[in-house]
């Protein structure tokens, strides 16, 4: 369970879409706030899958082979299917996009402008939501059909639990400190970095959605076939 959780957390942390969006909030106006609310909204959305998880299994582990175990086992199993199918598609996707080289040109040049605009006179509440709105459920929904193994009788469960949901908010936290402490480097950079991720976030994607999908499906097979 522990290596699964570290593997989820670091896919969740590293996928591109939510840090471009944290960047353009932390960027605004009283970013630093608006980034809090989405942090706050972020950790909360893991630590209440996390918890309803928990309330249905009790905070026991099921028994080998048992129902409830295979079931979760058959749902890692779905979920990595459809990680990889997503991989694929974004995949193909991303080599359309590239085929047609003048799509970026016939963007509107107002476009990027126009969002950072709507983000600057967003909310807390606003940004709150687009955390919530910008989770990756897919794998979120991983991290819930693993957590069916936690014991918290053990106090390695807390501390994988723990772990994950830190480690999944790692890159957010490390931005809005970096905020918070050095706000006129950090706006810079984190410009150039939403500009790289930009670039790059299909390769990215597919390279994430891919590794963690081929894991969940092959472990999942292995402990229902083993």
């Amino acid at each position: 369970m522990i290596l699964d959780l570290f593997l989820i957390g670091l896919a969740i942390a590293l996928y591109p879409i939510p840090v471009m969006a944290f960047v353009l909030v932390v960027s605004a106006p009283r970013g630093v706030y608006k980034g809090l609310a989405f942090i706050i909204a972020w950790l909360a959305c893991l630590v209440a899958v996390i918890a309803m998880v928990l309330l249905f299994t009790g905070g026991q582990p099921p028994a080998p082979r048992s129902p409830p175990s295979i079931a979760a086992l058959a749902a890692t199993l779905v979920i990595g299917l459809s990680l990889i199918v997503y991989s694929e598609h974004r995949r193909r996707r991303s080599r359309r996009t590239a085929a047609v080289s003048t799509s970026q040109e016939k963007r509107p040049k107002g476009s990027g402008r126009s969002l950072t605009s709507r983000m600057d006179q967003a909310t807390g509440w606003s940004a709150a939501g687009l955390a919530v709105l910008l989770q990756p459920w897919g794998m979120v929904s991983a991290a819930a059909a693993t957590v069916v193994k936690a014991d918290l009788s053990q106090v390695a469960s807390f501390l994988a639990l723990f772990g994950f949901c830190v480690l999944a908010t790692a890159g957010l936290l490390a931005m809005e400190l970096y905020m918070v402490f050095a706000p006129e480097k950090a706006q810079l950079s984190l410009v150039r970095l939403r500009g790289w991720l930009e670039r790059h976030k299909d390769p990215a994607i597919v390279l994430i959605c891919l590794v963690l999908g081929l894991w969940l499906v092959g472990r999942s097979l292995y402990q229902l076939t083993g």
